[in-house]
């Protein structure tokens, strides 16, 4: 199957999957809209069209920006937290909204974006403008530790059982209740951050030869790598900012469509971004369905798919050392 293949068959899923959850429940729809057509059309602009699109837009950039990694970073166990921005931004969300007094799930997201963009930054001081690989990693990791201890610490220091209880559930990541405003700020950020993700897909298949061929090629590996943490950090921080931490479907998606392409992690860049609002949108209209009368949590659902295929990839990994 060639990539442009896959990709319209992704797009034309995204598209199904989209009508489905903007028209969910279409019988309750109608009724509404016999009785009170306001009623149906403001459940149709203010409520579903924004969680159609947050869908679709997150999760294409988790799966873009998960394969960006997994190929600048050459591993498979790669995901856009790695750099700290998902940690920093939950931090920056829980800090503003909770102990600086910047009220309403706005607050959430402007805190969430500092956050991100603090993280990045922070990253960027600690591993240096021609940083390796290597020192990224490093960096990152550190990063996300210190942003999750943090992140506890608020917790911990909750000023109301109430405010612990609206963090540790806007923690578990959802789409539920979010408007317009939220699409405003966070589609921008995740626009700019997925095309500078997205422009490194030529280079990126020249890395995977390693760095010193990739340069020899003509590939200059500072500024692509630079372009990738810089996108990744303002896509995903835009994204947990609104809708939460969403796991797992950076990590998950890039495994499912490299095998289409020929395991080139550039020709993967596209198709996973399409094939991650695919996943986001289905786990978002699974979580519509109410478990014991309440709806599960995004993230939650995610990480029930995304637990066993990361350990699926840890197990093939040790049966391949192992011969």
């Amino acid at each position: 199957m060639t990539s442009r293949i896959l990709n319209i068959l992704l797009a034309v899923l995204a598209t199904l999957l989209a009508l489905a959850s903007l028209l969910w429940a279409p019988g309750e729809l109608v009724e509404v809209s016999k009785r009170a057509p306001d009623v149906a059309r403001a459940i149709l602009i203010e409520l579903r069209l924004p969680r159609m699109i947050l869908g679709l837009a997150i999760g294409a950039v988790l799966g873009l920006t998960g394969a960006a990694l997994q190929g600048l970073l050459r591993n498979p166990l790669a995901a856009p937290d790695v750099l700290g921005s998902s940690t920093g931004a939950a931090f920056g969300a829980v800090l503003a909204s909770y102990y600086l007094g910047i009220g309403g799930t706005l607050g959430l997201a402007l805190g969430g974006m500092t956050g991100a963009v603090t993280a990045l930054l922070l990253l960027l001081l600690l591993a240096g403008p021609a940083a390796t690989t290597a020192s990224l990693i490093l960096a990152g990791v550190a990063i996300s530790a210190l942003a999750s201890a943090l992140t506890n610490l608020a917790l911990s220091l909750a000023p109301s059982p109430f405010a612990l209880y609206d963090v540790l559930f806007w923690l578990l990541g959802s789409l539920a209740d979010r408007s317009l405003d939220h699409v405003l700020f966070a589609l921008p950020p995740m626009i700019v951050g997925g095309w500078l993700a997205l422009s490194t897909r030529r280079g990126i298949d020249a890395l995977a030869l390693g760095e010193e061929v990739a340069s020899s090629l003509g590939q200059n590996v500072a500024a692509m790598r630079m372009k990738i943490v810089i996108g990744t950090g303002l896509a995903v921080g835009a994204a947990v900012a609104v809708a939460g931490a969403i796991g797992f479907i950076g990590l998950v998606v890039p495994h499912l469509v490299r095998p289409f392409v020929g395991h080139r992690p550039g020709a993967a860049m596209i198709p996973s971004a399409l094939a991650g609002a695919c996943l986001l949108t289905a786990a978002d209209l699974f979580v519509r369905v109410p478990i014991a009368g309440q709806e599960l949590k995004l993230g939650v659902v995610t990480a029930m798919l995304g637990c066993p295929f990361f350990l699926w990839l840890i197990l093939r990994g040790r049966a391949r050392a192992a011969s």
